[in-house]
């Protein structure tokens, strides 16, 4: 079973990509870094390689953006980035990144030499489509005691409504360490009980838009967080519970056991969830209702996992319509590189976005 690494997010911002983009961004990513602790060089390191991506982004890319953000394990912080851009897209990805390729009208460093300055990097290009690069950095000393340079087995992005600058989408991920007793039974476990690792993970899309719907989705996140319970209806009560005095949201929770190989999904309102497999596709439901409000008996759904498969949540801020064909090669990247490209290929400007994605637990 592959180790569950997870990593906690917190998004600083997304910039848009016009004139004032890469100076911004560079601004932003060196003060971020030095807020963390990564020393001087390394924070230097980190500025150079966001202000490639940004200037790319502005000289090249259509309708391009970059999220900046923290990632954190129990006592170590990084910077990572994502960038968003829907073409032109690359023919030959092997070819950008080779030593003396670059573009012209950025630093010159080149996606080659930016890849090596991440601890973790990936990228994912359909021409005609666009392009998705997410990109780690921590610091040296953390990488020697490989704190970081493993990529998590889940990752997520949020997008708010155009002119809003907080988002009502909220994701999160954590670690059961488990028993071998059926979560479900409501049983005690066993003295004896030999761990089986799962992961928890739960989307919010919090009512309305703006800082009353961002209230709702941090609510979430603090009680799926802080909750005792291990089961997806447990977690969904007990962020009922802590919902009642904000506006509501739908709600999904699902459990991945990989050594069960199996999926337990139980959801609440236009929540999306996707067991998505190399050749297949599987919806998973959601009961009508409002978490915090309006709450009917919940059912959960139980799915076998399939080998090389990544469970998919996102909000109604992405159409249902999307295709993992029409973005070939998608289940061979992280899963921020695949959030980023469906982001892309189903995200409406005219509602919050949020979306997470599990792989490689399994």
């Amino acid at each position: 079973m592959t180790s569950l690494r997870v990593l906690d997010c917190e998004d600083i911002a997304w910039f848009r990509a016009d004139p004032e983009m890469p100076s911004a961004a560079r601004g932003a990513a060196a003060t971020l870094a030095r807020r963390i602790g990564l020393e001087g060089y390394r924070a230097s390191e980190v500025a150079l390689a966001v202000t490639e991506a940004a200037t790319n982004l502005q000289r090249h890319a259509t309708d391009g953006a970059l999220l900046l953000r923290v990632l954190r394990t129990p006592d170590r912080a990084g910077v990572e980035f994502v960038t968003v851009d829907t073409g032109p897209g690359m023919a030959d990805v092997e070819a950008a990144l080779a030593d003396g390729t670059s573009t012209a009208g950025t630093l010159g460093i080149g996606l080659g030499a930016l890849a090596r300055l991440a601890d973790v990097f990936d990228i994912h290009s359909v021409p005609g489509r666009g392009t998705v690069i997410a990109a780690q950095f921590w610091a040296r000393e953390a990488m020697a005691e490989k704190a970081g340079g493993q990529p998590s087995v889940a990752s997520g992005l949020t997008r708010p409504i155009s002119g809003e600058t907080t988002c009502g989408d909220a994701w999160a991920v954590r670690v059961d360490p488990g028993t071998d007793h059926d979560p479900r039974s409501g049983a005690a476990p066993s003295a004896a009980s030999s761990p089986e690792p799962a992961i928890l993970v739960m989307l919010c899309d919090g009512l309305g838009h703006g800082p009353m719907a961002a209230l709702a989705g941090e609510a979430a996140v603090k009680a799926f967080r802080g909750s005792t319970a291990r089961h997806p209806e447990g977690l969904l009560r007990d962020i009922h519970t802590a919902l009642r005095g904000t506006r509501g949201g739908a709600v999904a929770v699902a459990r991945i056991e990989p050594s069960a190989q199996r999926l337990l999904y139980c959801g609440i309102g236009n929540v999306s969830g996707v067991l998505l497999g190399p050749d297949s596709r599987n919806g998973l439901l959601s009961a009508p209702g409002i978490v915090g409000q309006q709450m009917r008996s919940l059912r959960t759904f139980e799915l076998p996992l399939k080998p090389g498969g990544a469970l998919v949540m996102h909000s109604d801020g992405l159409t249902e319509r999307w295709k993992a064909d029409d973005v070939p090669g998608l289940l061979r990247h992280t899963p921020a590189v695949m959030a980023g490209q469906l982001l892309r290929e189903a995200g409406v400007r005219r509602d919050d976005a949020g979306i997470v994605v599990v792989k490689g637990a399994w």
